[in-house]
């Protein structure tokens, strides 16, 4: 039997239990501000957790292991069956009233993308929706953005040793780095690190910000997810001192998650000489200054266009400019998608800069999406070694990351993963322009939704929302963000016939 289908489906309700599980949170949310809306979630939960039961009670029974390519499988389809069940509160809370939108919402949420439908389209206003919805759609991220596969290993060790196949395939990044010799144990100390961070950023958000509010970033902040309780995202706020705590938290979860638990060990010295780090500080802090420098009035115009009088919006005070381009340049680069200012109406270089910062994406390991920088630092590694060869065609040069020789194996994965996604951007690209939207904007909506980034270009700036997009736009969008979420690989591998044979 090419595929055990009693280990997938009961895998899958063994997921959607804990579904079940979390949607009993909104639901308590909204009795405890005695919205109507908690009903709905209660009985969605109820519903998941039944189904889930039964699935996993009559479909997991079987003594085969669990092998890589139902790994694959369970890990693609279960961001499709939650986010198909997450989406039902929306639809019957009457919320949002296309279950089309509901999905996009949803599948945005749990792929930590951040794009939204709300505020647009005949669509309720952010700040209009029940608190309950509200803390379900950071709930989503927050879930997301760990995975909720690991959370499944760091629980129940029910997958037995073919729970590493699982680990794989959502890890982000190239190679996934075990923090102990048991995935269990690895996936427990992640979520304590994760759940850890996250309590500290409640906290340290307090002082500006209601609970319900702390609550509802902090979950977006970890997950490099962007959903707001504001129509108006962080700028709403008006907080220089929310802006820099964000800021701060946004570049703890672009980081390898890894690294955390090696400064919580205490090795500091091995942390701070990882080579992936210093890049990922070394762009955030170059693109930091650039767009600083671009959008502070007194220099403003040596960035302007030749003849022009305009040089976009601009800052007076450099504190001010430092300000929105730090947080600016942190939240793309990190894949969040928060937004204090509309990047749009800066100068050409800092729109320039915002661009390429949609291509960087967080640390592997993280919980950003986007390309990962250890890809970017692996690809020029790379580059530099073949212009060498030329100058010494018999030498042998391995590639070193850290002190250690980087496999073949790695290198082709690398290479393909940069070749695939830049021919899913195109052919997204392609598809959003056939379907009417202008080329700008279809290629912005393709890199945000495969980058997991949220805000995009032309008609989905920061200050838009997706609410415009076609029917078959949104579902295609859905798509690109789940492929983007899994790295690819894992969505396209169904896609090849070979896979499904013996």
């Amino acid at each position: 039997m090419v595929l055990n289908l009693r280990i997938v489906f009961g895998t899958l309700g063994l997921l959607v239990i804990f579904l079940g599980v979390a949607l009993l949170l909104p639901a308590g949310v909204g009795l405890f501000y005695g919205e109507a809306a908690w009903l709905d979630f209660a009985v969605t939960a109820g519903a998941a957790l039944v189904g889930g039961a039964v699935a996993w009670r009559y479909l997991s029974r079987t003594d085969q292991e669990l092998r890589i390519r139902e790994g694959f499988v369970i890990v693609a389809l279960a961001w499709i069956v939650l986010s198909l069940i997450g989406a039902i509160p929306f639809v019957t809370t009457g919320t949002l009233s296309s279950y089309t939108d509901a999905f996009f919402e949803t599948m945005s949420g749990f792929t930590t993308t951040g794009a939204t439908i709300l505020g647009g389209g005949g669509n309720p206003e952010i700040e209009a929706l029940p608190h309950a919805i509200l803390i379900w759609r950071s709930l989503t991220q927050w879930l997301g953005g760990m995975g909720i596969i690991v959370l499944t290993l760091a629980i129940l060790p029910l997958l037995g040793v073919g729970g590493m196949q699982l680990y794989r395939a959502e890890v982000p990044g190239p190679a996934a780095d075990k923090l102990t010799p048991r995935v269990q144990e690895t996936a427990k100390r992640l979520w304590l690190i994760y759940v850890g961070i996250t309590i500290v950023e409640v906290m340290a958000l307090l002082p500006a910000m209601s609970l319900f509010d702390a609550v509802n970033h902090a979950f977006a902040t970890m997950a490099t997810g962007g959903f707001s309780t504001r129509n108006g995202s962080i700028g709403t706020f008006d907080s220089g001192y929310v802006e820099w705590i964000i800021t701060l938290f946004m570049l703890l979860a672009g980081m390898n998650f890894a690294l955390h638990f090696r400064l919580l060990r205490g090795n500091t010295i091995t942390v701070f000489k990882d080579t992936e780090l210093r890049v990922f500080f070394g762009i955030v802090l170059t693109a930091t200054i650039l767009i600083t420098l671009a959008v502070w009035s007194p220099l403003s115009g040596l960035f302007s266009p030749v003849g022009s009088v305009e040089s976009g919006v601009t800052y007076a005070g450099f504190g001010e400019a430092l300000r929105y381009g730090a947080f600016q340049a942190t939240s793309i680069i990190t894949t969040t998608g928060f937004g204090t200012a509309d990047y749009q109406a800066w100068s050409t270089l800092a729109v320039g800069i915002i661009f390429i910062c949609f291509f960087i994406g967080g640390m592997g390991g993280s919980t950003g999406g986007g390309v990962k920088v250890i890809r970017h630092v692996l690809m020029f590694k790379n580059s530099f070694k073949e212009i060498k060869q030329l100058i010494h065609p018999q030498a042998i040069m391995p590639i070193r990351l850290n002190d250690r020789v980087v496999s073949q194996e790695v290198m082709r994965n690398v290479l393909s993963f940069i070749v695939l996604y830049l021919g899913l951007i195109g052919v997204g690209t392609l598809t959003m322009a056939f379907l009417g939207l202008d080329i700008l904007s279809a290629l912005g909506a393709t890199i945000s939704s495969v980058g997991n980034i949220g805000p995009a270009f032309g008609s989905l700036g920061p200050t838009e929302n997706y609410a415009h997009i076609p029917f078959i736009g949104k579902w295609v969008l859905s798509f690109l963000m789940l492929a983007g979420r899994l790295e690819i690989f894992t969505v396209i591998i169904l896609f090849v016939p070979s896979f499904w044979r013996r």
